[in-house]
């Protein structure tokens, strides 16, 4: 893995500046070099990979199959590129990240180790301003912002966390060299995706791990393996029709759905299917294997039902078993988990569930972790806690638009956007996989090579037209959001209390960001709007 050391801007204005150098970044900087445009990616770490640079724990992948999860816009780099696993490694993953960049020569455009803190637009010269924090300026007709939707990791906030002596680790800033737990005592807070691949692989090294459970999650085992040379050799000879039913996808990620209800079959036979999917290892077919699972209150309790029962087999003690059964949530509106080993885990003898809606955290002191109930000594503190996902990254910048108006402000009451990709009042500043836009809820290189190849699309439109400035007017957005929310709450989605509601952050709105209309839905509507000349669009 390279770690650069570029630090400056060469030059002081650009076409189109891009904020993030993970997937979205390189792929808009690539598009950019297409159409001829000068073109810059600001990125505040040393390297490529956005999250997958970030995050390194124990344990970590990616909950989409890697022939999936990969980038289809160059058909010699996916007949080059040959992936391990089913479900490869961070380190695959990051190793796949640079091999991209260094393929298509993507460095000479980053600068790295560069943060921006302000991004401010000025309606006289149709031209944004960014600064970064030592105070670098460059100017851009256009941004791009690549910024990820799970970039800005979430505080624990757990009173005298500063007063811990021990070893203090967050699963989204992972050391880069190995953490050895040998021997220690140690704590994990949170049992969400991050916490359910971690936690196997830190008990087998840890003296005696506690376990810190709030909200249980539902998880099927992710059945990992190698892949051997002619799965991959079949892969690539239907990549094309694999690719293409993906686009087109609820979620873009090929799956069956066996019937437009649940209760179109008889127990039995949909219970054949819930265990054929879950012998698989594919959440996200389990979610739309029945057309109504994420619609109706009835359809998904057959959902939770299957899932609870394979808990309860995982686990030998029925008493601990109940506690990690999801209760009072349903199923898939909570981001369904793939695991190894993770509900077994709990079977060990050095492994303690501290059940937090039972007896909760009163605080962290020099020492361990105080319960309302107990105490525990602890030589290690690990955070799975999550993210301020979805806005956290545009909301940490001061983004000024037309009238000095600032993006905090308009979205004080929840994020509005023209179907996730622009906000009216902030002219020529895209956003690649923004709220109201499929987004989390998909394979996620699926909606960003969607989302940059609309926005490329956008610039070479305003080029030949002789046009330098586009935003989303607000009543395309008004209605936008409308469809949004409508589309929604005919599902079961806001119902939870998840992060997909922004419900993790304190004092953040209650609003269920994602698109849930569907990945090849919303791919028509946006090609839509384009052959529309950007209906819904100012341009000028």
């Amino acid at each position: 893995m390279n770690n650069e050391k570029i630090r400056s801007i060469p030059e002081s204005a650009y076409d189109v500046l891009i904020v993030g150098a993970g997937w979205s970044g390189m792929y808009m900087l690539y598009q950019c070099r297409r159409l001829g445009l000068s073109a810059r990616i600001i990125e505040k770490g040393p390297s490529v990979g956005g999250t997958w640079y970030w995050n390194r724990y124990p344990g970590l992948r990616c909950d989409v199959e890697s022939v999936e999860y990969s980038f289809s816009f160059d058909k010699e780099l996916e007949q080059e590129w040959n992936w391990s696993e089913r479900y490869a490694s961070q380190p695959e993953i990051l190793r796949y990240a640079n091999h991209v960049a260094d393929r298509f020569d993507l460095r000479r455009d980053i600068s790295f180790n560069t943060k921006l803190t302000a991004l401010h637009y000025d309606e006289t010269t149709t031209r944004w301003t960014a600064t970064t924090e030592d105070q670098q300026t460059v100017k851009a007709q256009y941004v791009v912002m690549a910024t990820g939707c799970l970039t800005i990791p979430k505080d624990p906030a757990i009173p005298g966390l500063d007063q811990f002596k021990g070893e203090v680790y967050h699963t989204s800033s992972w050391p880069h060299d190995p953490v050895d737990f040998r021997g220690k005592r140690v704590g994990v807070v949170g049992t969400g995706s991050s916490g359910i691949q971690a936690i196997p692989i830190i008990a087998e090294q840890a003296d005696h791990l506690y376990v810190y459970q709030r909200t249980p999650s539902y998880s099927l085992p992710a059945h990992n393996r190698k892949l051997t040379p002619e799965q991959i050799s079949q892969v690539k000879a239907h990549y094309d029709e694999l690719r293409n039913e993906a686009r087109h996808h609820m979620v873009g990620i090929p799956g069956e759905t066996y019937a437009a209800s649940a209760f179109d079959l008889d127990e039995a036979e949909r219970t054949q299917i819930y265990q054929r999917i879950y012998d698989q290892g594919r959440p996200f077919a389990l979610m739309v294997a029945f057309g109504d699972v994420l619609i109706d209150e009835k359809a998904n309790k057959t959902a939770q039902e299957f899932l609870a029962a394979r808990i309860r087999e995982r686990i030998k003690d029925p008493e601990l078993a109940e506690q990690m059964v999801p209760r009072d949530q349903f199923a898939g509106t909570r981001r369904l988990c793939i695991d190894t080993n993770y509900y077994e885990t709990f079977n060990r003898d050095n492994v303690t569930l501290k059940n937090l809606q039972k007896d909760p955290i009163k605080r962290i002191t020099d020492k361990g972790i105080e319960t309302e109930r107990g105490f525990e000594a602890l030589d290690c503190l690990v955070f799975a806690t999550g993210y301020d996902a979805m806005t956290g990254a545009l909301m940490s910048l001061d983004i000024r638009g037309k009238g000095g108006q600032t993006l905090r402000s308009k979205w004080a009451e929840g994020p509005r956007t023209m179907m996730g990709l622009m906000t009216a009042g902030f002219p020529n500043l895209f956003i690649v996989t923004g709220p109201g836009s499929p987004s989390v809820l998909s394979n996620m290189l699926i909606s960003i090579e969607q989302h940059v190849e609309w926005i490329a699309g956008c610039l070479d439109h305003l080029s030949k037209h002789g046009k330098r400035q586009i935003e989303a007017s607000i009543e395309a957005e008004d209605q936008w959001v409308d469809h949004a929310n409508a589309v929604a709450h005919s599902t079961l989605f806001p119902k939870g209390n998840t992060w997909y509601m922004g419900a993790n952050i304190s004092g953040k709105p209650r609003i269920f960001m994602p698109y849930i209309g569907g990945v090849g839905n919303y791919r028509q509507l946006c090609e839509q709007v384009a052959r529309d000349g950007y209906r819904g669009f100012i341009t000028q």
